[in-house]
């Protein structure tokens, strides 16, 4: 595009005040680093060396009831990063996320697309302490739970975030929504792109949401192997 002359300038200013009067609007452009995420310089740029500064954390009421702390678990150079809610019972006694029947079922499905927890995939949750009888994260453990997860993010620079379940997706997008609504869209995250699925957990439960997963499944996979 050439350079623009200032008859055109000012015929485009005429228009717009004829429209909308005195006020000019402009179009709002994100600026991106050209070198890639933000990362915290607070917070080690090494995924063991930020495991052994924050594992000791109590900054939330969690910290007391813990067995253990949930950092994460996978490939640190990962494409996929699975992100659940919060730990629960398995977890919080084994110290991983996604451990147990729903764990298994996980790993068959990242088998389905030619991925493990060591190969180009990461997991973890939202909240790194599991919640007393599961329930829902608190929005004051969120926002301090929160800051860890995107600093994990940032370091691992993965192509794609999959929010497993309804209340891992409407945290991280901050929405109040059925899953059915969420599913089937590209949102983003911080720069990063997200989709929302169901929880292995839920599939257990009600396994005619597989062949939905599957379809999902197949769309993330067409994703990261781009």
């Amino acid at each position: 595009m050439g350079p623009v002359s200032s008859d055109a300038v000012n015929r485009y200013l005429k228009q717009t005040r004829e429209l909308f009067g005195d006020e000019l609007f402009l179009e709002k452009k994100a600026v991106l680093s050209p070198t890639g995420p933000t990362i915290n310089s607070d917070y080690p740029s090494d995924l063991v060396k930020f495991y052994e500064q924050i594992h000791e954390c109590h900054n939330c009421a969690l910290g007391n009831s813990r067995t253990q702390f949930v950092f994460g678990v996978g490939d640190p150079n990962a494409s996929l990063v699975l992100v659940g809610e919060a730990p629960g019972e398995q977890e919080d006694l084994k110290g991983e996320p996604f451990v147990g029947r729903a764990g298994q079922l996980l790993d068959k499905i990242l088998t389905a697309i030619d991925r493990s927890r060591q190969k180009d995939v990461y997991i973890c949750n939202v909240l790194k302490c599991r919640p007393p009888n599961n329930r829902d994260p608190f929005a004051d453990e969120v926002s301090e739970c929160e800051p860890y997860l995107i600093h994990q993010i940032n370091l691992i620079q993965p192509k794609l975030i999959v929010a497993l379940g309804r209340v891992a997706g409407k945290t991280l997008l901050n929405v109040d929504k059925p899953l059915k609504s969420m599913r089937g869209i590209l949102h983003d995250y911080h720069g990063t792109p997200l989709i929302v699925t169901y929880h292995p957990a839920a599939l257990l439960r009600n396994p005619n949401w597989k062949p939905e997963t599957w379809k999902d499944f197949k769309w993330i996979r067409s994703i990261i192997d781009a």
